[in-house]
């Protein structure tokens, strides 16, 4: 069941306007003949520095693929659950509906433990037993309303946030009423899955501004504790529902809940007795980031909508329409609370456009307190974190900057650096290499909710940035969008992703919203090139609405997708000509227990065949070593992958002891010392 809403507290919309207002007074600067991108780490002191990138600058390819052509994504037929497709370099193993009772939800972000997907849905949680992804079976549908119902696992323990007003403590569907009630949850909610046929409520953790994702933390020094950063974006909520909440600046309150995260702490023993342990103010001396205007596509789309008496907001020069899914149920609220029946009239428009004015105006209040002379204020809260603890850093996407963050202390993180540039609208979510030398953010340009990949729509706005680590500072390189053009009836901007365990590689699985998921290499953080995609035609024929890939992400062999109106997606690799079968073989032996993708665990690889023989076809592929040399280890593992233990090990040592000898004149000596050691660890096996 939906739950019952009211105009006064339609939290969806709310939640998703917070992406286009929360970055405070923006100081708006619309690229001339190059994008500013600001580089400078914590405190007053602290180097910052401004490089220009030419507007209009793409990094040229650099992994050669054939991609079809034309590309059969643009002009694919619409349909809910018949639209046209197109596949490449992908298989898809299966597609699945929503159960029942979150059909019509908004379906989010996935986690895994075990066998098994949980999917949060604005309606609460599902659960998919996928050890046959070819049929996905639904093991858990709890409802249990309140947005966005992010999730994630450690252990026993399944973690989901809640941000919207109208979410009750009780899991109810009937919604909050009022500004202040002790039956809502803005927070944490916590469940024992020790059975996850049947989870169990043990507690939650409130917080000031909700939880719109969080990101567990699993600290390596730390195994009595898991903790929680909490990145909440909506107002403040009063204090006389939570004692302690202020939307004060930091003048007038140096306690405020603006300008900060909450770190929540969780005994693995005793989770119900979890509590905020620090709120750390990661955003000091950050002033509002440099940013782009209205594309000419979002110029004309909103003339247009104006001229149907469609819903248009502007927010410091970002222009957003309003898709019906979201304007008619709040129209047919206004028309309940006079009394009225039958379809809304002009009064009821109006007073629509004037919440929508009041509601912006309250936002913005809220989140971007302060005033006065200097510069306006940066960022009041991180929209995503990723901690990877096995480097000890995290990447912060903080709406109006990238933040680098030492985790060495995981209740006290501390920031390292911070970027800013001006193509960026939103900065959602990141993800680093596997070493750790780079990191990937993207934007979401329009909260998500926008069409931002028309054909006039540039190709810098609602992408990913990449940056390589260097000394704890971050340094640009270079941007990735998803290439094809998309109408104006699909919403599609970057969202969110994950690794995939390709050894000697750094290859992504990525969801665009209704452009679709795509696969990308950037290997080469100067050069990132898609190498396989899916996409759908637009949900609806004629109008927007809010549809396509909301998180995909690679787990135990299979490509998982959390679309957002038609339910859940299974997909594997093929080979091609940008990857091979080895390739392909030597991730899928890395196999996890759970996977939370803002949880980003370092992947190592087991001594196989698969292994040798991938990183081979790699410097077979990039001339990394002689072909002679190359054919030459290709015998080798084959006649010791035939020969007897004995045998084998006396051969692998050999060609060990070879490759050694080649390495230090190979054109990529680096590549060749992975083969050698995966040789070697394929002889002590025996």
């Amino acid at each position: 069941m939906t739950p019952t809403r009211n105009v006064a507290d339609y939290s969806p919309i709310r939640i998703r306007l917070a992406g286009l207002v929360s970055f405070g007074a923006l100081l708006l600067t619309i690229p001339g003949c190059g994008t500013r991108v600001s580089v400078g780490g914590p405190g007053p002191d602290a180097r910052q520095t401004t490089v220009t990138v030419p507007v209009g600058y793409l990094s040229p390819p650099g992994l050669q693929v054939d991609a079809p052509t034309p590309d059969p994504r643009v002009g694919l037929a619409p349909g809910m659950f018949d639209a046209g497709e197109a596949i490449w370099n992908m298989r898809m193993l299966s597609t699945t509906p929503p159960q029942d009772a979150f059909v019509g939800g908004i379906n989010s972000d996935l986690a895994f433990t075990g066998d098994y997907a949980i999917q949060g849905n604005f309606n609460g949680i599902q659960v998919w037993d996928i050890s046959d992804p070819a049929n996905p079976v639904s093991v858990v549908s709890h409802v249990c309303p309140a947005s966005q119902s992010d999730v994630s696992v450690y252990e026993h323990l399944l973690f989901v946030s809640g941000e919207d007003n109208s979410a009750r403590l009780d899991c109810g569907t009937g919604g909050v009423q009022g500004a202040v009630s002790h039956e809502r949850i803005r927070g944490i909610r916590i469940f024992d899955i020790s059975d996850i046929t049947a989870p169990q409520y043990v507690g939650n953790v409130q917080t000031c501004r909700g939880s719109h994702t969080h990101t567990v933390l699993k600290h390596p020094g730390d195994d009595e504790n898991v903790y929680i950063y909490v990145s909440g974006s909506a107002p403040v909520r009063p204090a006389e529902e939570l004692p302690g909440c202020s939307a004060l600046s930091p003048q007038e309150d140096p306690n405020t809940a603006l300008f900060r995260i909450e770190v929540i702490r969780v005994p693995l023993a005793d989770p119900a007795s979890a509590a905020i342990v620090s709120s750390p103010r990661i955003f000091e001396d950050l002033v509002a980031p440099p940013q782009h205007g209205a594309s000419p596509a979002d110029l004309k789309a909103a003339e247009e909508a104006r001229a149907q008496g469609n819903f248009v907001i502007e927010i410091m020069g970002q222009i957003q329409v309003l898709p019906p899914q979201f304007t008619t149920p709040m129209l047919d609220s206004i028309v309940d609370a006079r009394g009225g029946e039958g379809p809304p009239n002009a009064a009821d428009s109006t007073a629509l456009r004037d919440y929508f004015d009041e509601m912006v105006a309250e936002m913005m209040a809220g989140i971007s307190p302060g005033g006065g002379d200097g510069p306006a204020p940066g960022p009041t809260q991180c929209h995503d974190i990723t901690v990877y603890p096995a480097i000890g850093l995290a990447g912060g996407a903080c709406e109006g900057y990238g933040l680098l963050l030492d985790i060495t202390d995981p209740a006290n993180p501390r920031r390292l650096a911070a970027v800013a540039d001006s193509n960026f609208a939103y900065w959602h979510s990141a993800t680093f290499s596997n070493d750790g030398s780079k990191i990937m953010f993207t934007d979401e340009w329009g909260g998500g909710m926008g069409p931002k990949c028309r054909a006039d729509d540039p190709m810098e706005w609602g992408a990913n940035a990449i940056f390589t680590v260097e000394d704890g500072e971050m340094v640009f390189q270079s941007y990735f969008k998803m290439p094809a053009e998309q109408t104006e009836l699909e919403n599609c901007v970057a969202h969110n992703g994950s690794l995939i365990p390709v050894p000697g590689r750094d290859i992504m699985i990525q969801g665009w919203y209704q452009g679709g998921i795509s696969l990308i290499d950037w290997t080469d953080p100067q050069n990132p090139v898609e190498i396989g995609y899916h996409d759908r035609g637009p949900f609806m024929a004629d109008q927007p609405f809010m549809a396509g890939s909301w998180s995909v992400y690679w787990y135990n062999g299979v490509i998982v997708n959390s679309e957002i109106q038609r339910g859940l997606d299974i997909f594997e690799l093929v080979p091609s000509s940008a990857l091979t079968q080895n390739e392909i073989d030597a991730a899928n032996s890395v196999q996890l227990t759970h996977l939370n993708s803002q949880g980003q665990p370092i992947y190592e690889w087991p001594a196989t065949f698969a292994l040798a023989r991938a990183y081979l076809d790699q410097l077979e592929r990039w001339h990394g070593m002689p072909a002679g040399q190359v054919g030459s280890a290709r015998g080798a593992l084959g006649r010791a992958e035939r020969g007897s233990p004995t045998g084998r090990q006396t051969i692998l040592n050999a060609l060990a002891a070879t490759l050694d000898t080649q390495t230090a004149d190979a054109a990529d000596p680096d590549k060749v010392a992975k083969l050698a050691d995966a040789v070697r660890r394929l002889a002590d096996e025996g």
